[in-house]
Formats: structure tokens, C-alpha cells, sequence
């Protein structure tokens, strides 16, 4: 049999067109899609401590991508970076963090090259209360502790957030202004509670020197600390038996330990001065566990304002936000 020659398939014209267009029509989708994608992608938020990524996540809630690197309980002081807060570095597109040195490890991270995302010290905008190390004058890092400090830093936060995503301007300034009423109220209320600890009771001793702005908004006096402001001091026996002595001297009802240090040598001290050790450590360069009383920045200073307030002999009320 013989076979006739085949004649080349040909597409009707009106059918070539529809497949042209219905190409088009795809590859259009397909960047509107991208389109949709990158106008709707979050701004990627990256925190050092606790207590920043807890305002970022308040001020900037659904509208931002948060992550923080150290997670409650963790010292910034002494903590040493991994891969992974490399990766989240050079991810994001804004970097917010203490300054004044409190998180030396993840500073000098942050700062080495290949990292372009926006760095912002956020405790730098507060200005600092000073304290010596081994004779010279250096800024406290633990700008927190005054709740009219966290007011400048969340609206440092805020700011930086509206440059970043103008198009959020009104949801960050109102969920910035909540945050600011309720700081607002915390001070007031943190002043009234300290003021039911008997005048001669108001006497601070605490693990490490953290308290200083705490104290110097509150109408306490600090009275003495086991380490100075950073956590990687090692105490010797004379220092504890100093500390002892001043604790036996003024007569102090409680010291307190902190959630973020071991609080070995601080029993130790309480025992050589004869004097209790408060129930409750207190939040210092951390906020608490989630589920915690101290899990986000106002619950902490509640929480320590509480515990301060109970041990020296004072009573506190309940404070509730709006």
C-alpha cells in the first residue's frame, strides 16, 4: 500500500490568535501576581532584646514581620550570636536595638559587613544616666526601667516604622498612642505604690545594677548591687562580704535575686547579712515567659513593682491596662 505524503498541521488563524492570547493573558496573571506579592510583602522587623521586639509587636501588631533574637530569660549582656541571627540580619529590612552597649555580641554582629538593613539604637534616644567602670563614666544601658523611657522609646519605634511603611502611618500612630496612655498611667501608678513602703524601708539590693533609672523615677535609693552593669563581672568573696555588711548596716528587710542571672551568690548574701531573700526575682534585662507575669514590657514593671513594693513592707494595688 501506498502511503500519500503528509501535509504539515496547520492552526486555523482564529485559533493561533486565541493561543497568543491566552498566553499573554497567563504571563500578565503571572506579574500582576509578583506585583500583589511585592506590594503586599510585610516589612521584616528584626529586635534584639525581649523587651523591643514586645513594642515593635504592639506598635506595628498584623502590618509588620517580627522576629526577635533573644528569647525571654536570655542576658543580653553575655550572649553569644549563632548563624541563624546572621541570616535574620541581613534579611531585615530594619534593625532595632538597645544600644549603650547592653547586647555587645549581637552589636558587633549587626555591624559587620553585608548587613544593609536600617540600625536603629532605640535605647539611644533616651539620654542616659551614667554609671563608672573601672574609673571611667559610661551609660547605663537599662534605659527601660523609668516607664516615661519607654514612652520616648515607643515613639522612636513608631517613627521608624511610618518610614519604613508610610502606608501604615495611621495604624502605628494608634496603636503607638494606646501604648503611650497606658505608660502614662503605669508611672502614676508605680509612684503610688512605692510611696506605702515605709520611708526607711526604701532601700534597693539586687543582683546586678540594672535598677538605676527604676530607682531614680520611684523615689528609691540603691542601695547596693553584687556585680555592676554588666553581667560578665565576677564577684569575689570580698565583694560579698562588703555588700553583706551594707545590707546589715541599713538594715535593708529584702534583697532580690533576677530572673535573668543564677541566684546563687545572691542567697549567698542574704544569708551572710541575715536578711530574707525577696519570693520573687525581679525582670531586669529580660521580660518574662509566655504566660508569665512578666511577659511583655508593662507586665514586667508591674510585676517588679510588686515584688519590690510586698518585700520592703509596702502594699500594692492592681493595675489594668486599657
Amino acid at each position: 500500500m501506498k502511503l500519500l505524503p503528509q501535509k504539515p498541521f496547520k492552526l486555523p488563524v482564529a485559533s493561533l490568535v486565541w493561543v497568543i492570547l491566552l498566553g499573554l493573558a497567563i504571563t500578565g496573571c503571572q506579574g500582576q501576581k509578583f506585583q500583589e506579592i511585592a506590594e503586599t510583602a510585610k516589612p521584616k522587623v528584626v529586635s534584639t532584646s525581649t523587651i523591643i521586639a514586645d513594642l515593635v509587636e504592639q506598635i506595628g501588631k498584623q502590618e509588620v514581620d517580627s522576629q526577635g533574637i533573644l528569647q525571654p530569660g536570655a542576658d543580653p549582656h553575655v550572649y553569644e550570636p549563632v548563624p541563624s541571627d546572621s541570616v535574620a540580619f541581613e534579611e531585615a529590612d530594619v534593625i532595632f536595638y538597645n544600644g549603650y552597649n547592653l547586647e555587645p555580641g549581637l552589636i558587633k554582629l549587626m555591624n559587620a559587613a553585608g548587613i544593609k538593613a536600617q540600625k536603629i539604637a532605640v535605647g539611644e534616644a533616651v539620654k542616659p544616666l551614667d554609671f563608672n567602670y573601672k574609673g571611667q563614666k559610661a551609660p547605663d544601658p537599662h534605659v527601660w526601667g523609668d516607664a516615661k523611657n519607654g514612652i520616648i522609646m515607643v515613639n522612636k519605634i513608631r517613627d521608624e516604622l511610618i518610614k519604613i511603611s508610610p502606608e501604615d502611618e495611621s495604624t502605628f500612630k494608634q496603636n503607638a498612642a494606646i501604648l503611650n496612655a497606658n505608660l502614662e498611667r503605669l508611672d502614676s501608678w508605680i509612684k503610688q505604690q512605692i510611696t506605702t513602703i515605709p520611708d526607711n524601708q526604701r532601700n534597693l539590693v539586687t543582683t546586678h545594677d540594672a535598677f538605676q533609672y527604676y530607682t531614680k523615677a520611684y523615689g528609691l535609693t540603691m542601695t547596693g548591687t553584687l556585680i555592676g552593669i554588666s553581667t560578665e563581672e565576677q564577684p569575689s568573696a570580698q565583694t560579698v562580704k562588703n555588700l553583706a555588711e551594707v545590707i546589715k548596716k541599713t538594715k535593708v528587710p529584702a534583697i532580690f535575686a533576677e530572673t535573668t542571672i543564677n541566684p546563687t551568690l545572691i542567697k549567698t548574701v542574704a544569708e551572710e547579712a541575715g536578711v530574707k531573700l525577696a519570693p520573687k526575682p525581679l525582670y531586669s534585662d529580660s521580660i518574662g515567659a509566655p504566660g508569665s507575669e512578666g511577659d511583655s514590657y508593662i507586665k514586667m514593671l508591674v510585676a517588679n513593682t510588686n515584688s519590690i513594693v510586698q518585700a520592703l513592707g509596702g502594699k500594692a494595688g492592681e493595675f489594668k491596662t486599657n
